[in-house]
């Protein structure tokens, strides 16, 4: 995840941005991108071609980072802070939504945003800087509620270890830091194997996403999306773990008319009016160029649909597969 670099160090580069700009090329119109961060798409966007890109972002530190820059596109790049599930209140009628999902390395290089196990900092990790943080949620939830967000969020087996272990520290003393969050998880598994993730990985993913409501924003998002989007328009989404890729994949199918198959053996059914075609049956990632450039991108996955002229509708979020807290299978 997060590197030794500070921001000014190193350029942030947009994970996946030229098989992105080469599957929905010719760019052309208005495009809004949903998670601004560096800007990368939004300027990928612009130099490949697009009238107007809206920038929409929760983060105003992505805003204050890009002023030195934004000028030079005029009034063909207009700024939104907000967050993409409410883009068809900023737009409607665009030729294309690139949605770039979670953390920004921008984000991650910055200890004193707490989104990094790798430095120590305030455990934090809100991308608006607005509302309840990580320590609120650590300090504050049950046990029961920490176990749930670990296992359903961070798809962590060892959520209920981990859980206690939080519960039993911070009756010693409240846990305001990433590094201390982080010793109490490494404390409950295993040394990790050369090659494996860092153990507090999937524990920092489940927070994050909670306090962000990441999972829902997405849900939201993409519904916007349909909304906002004219028939033609593009949808690109670039996910980094699982339970994205399954929520967008299935969110493409469904609104695609794919009802699926009532075994293996029978054809998948077509709904009539569907919202979207898909325009990547299977999902893009990175190639070995990008992999030796950006090692981040090694989990990310492109997936890209077109708007249809069928009204926009409505599809409940379970069936996309959007994690639900409570209920946990034994």
């Amino acid at each position: 995840m997060a590197g030794a670099e500070t921001p000014s160090d190193k350029p942030h580069i947009p994970v996946l941005l030229r098989p992105l700009l080469a599957t929905v090329a010719p760019v052309s119109g208005i495009w809004l991108d949903g998670t601004f961060g560096a800007g990368g798409y939004t300027r990928g966007l612009l130099e490949a071609g697009a009238e107007k890109v809206i920038g929409v972002d929760r983060d105003p530190l992505a805003f204050e980072m890009a002023a030195d820059w934004v000028g030079e596109y005029g009034d063909r790049l207009v700024m939104q802070q907000g967050v993409f599930s409410r883009m068809d209140e900023y737009a409607q009628g665009l030729d294309g939504v690139v949605l770039d999902l979670g953390v920004s390395s921008m984000q991650l290089d910055q200890a004193e945003r707490g989104f990094s196990f790798m430095k120590d900092g305030p455990l934090d990790m809100r991308m608006s800087q607005e509302g309840e943080s990580a320590a609120d949620l650590v300090n504050s939830a049950t046990e029961a509620q920490l176990a749930d967000i670990l296992f359903h969020f961070g798809e962590e087996r060892a959520s209920r270890r981990i859980a206690k272990a939080i519960v039993k520290a911070r009756a010693e003393a409240p846990i305001t830091t990433t590094l201390r969050l982080a010793e109490i998880i490494e404390s409950c598994l295993p040394r990790p194997k050369p090659g494996q993730s860092h153990p507090a990985t999937r524990s920092f993913q489940g927070l994050r996403i909670a306090v962000n409501a990441e999972y829902e924003e997405l849900f939201q998002g993409l519904m916007a999306a349909e909304r906002a989007l004219k028939p033609g328009g593009q949808l690109a989404v670039v996910t980094f773990h699982s339970i994205e890729d399954r929520m967008v994949k299935r969110f493409f199918q469904s609104r695609a008319g794919k009802t699926g198959r009532a075994n293996r053996y029978a054809p998948e059914v077509e709904q009539d009016q569907p919202q979207f075609t898909l325009k990547t049956r299977k999902a893009v990632g990175p190639d070995e160029q990008e992999l030796q450039e950006n090692p981040r991108a090694r989990s990310a996955k492109l997936r890209v649909a077109v708007r249809t002229e069928a009204p926009a509708g409505e599809i409940d979020a379970r069936a996309i597969g959007m994690p639900q807290l409570g209920g946990r299978a034994k």
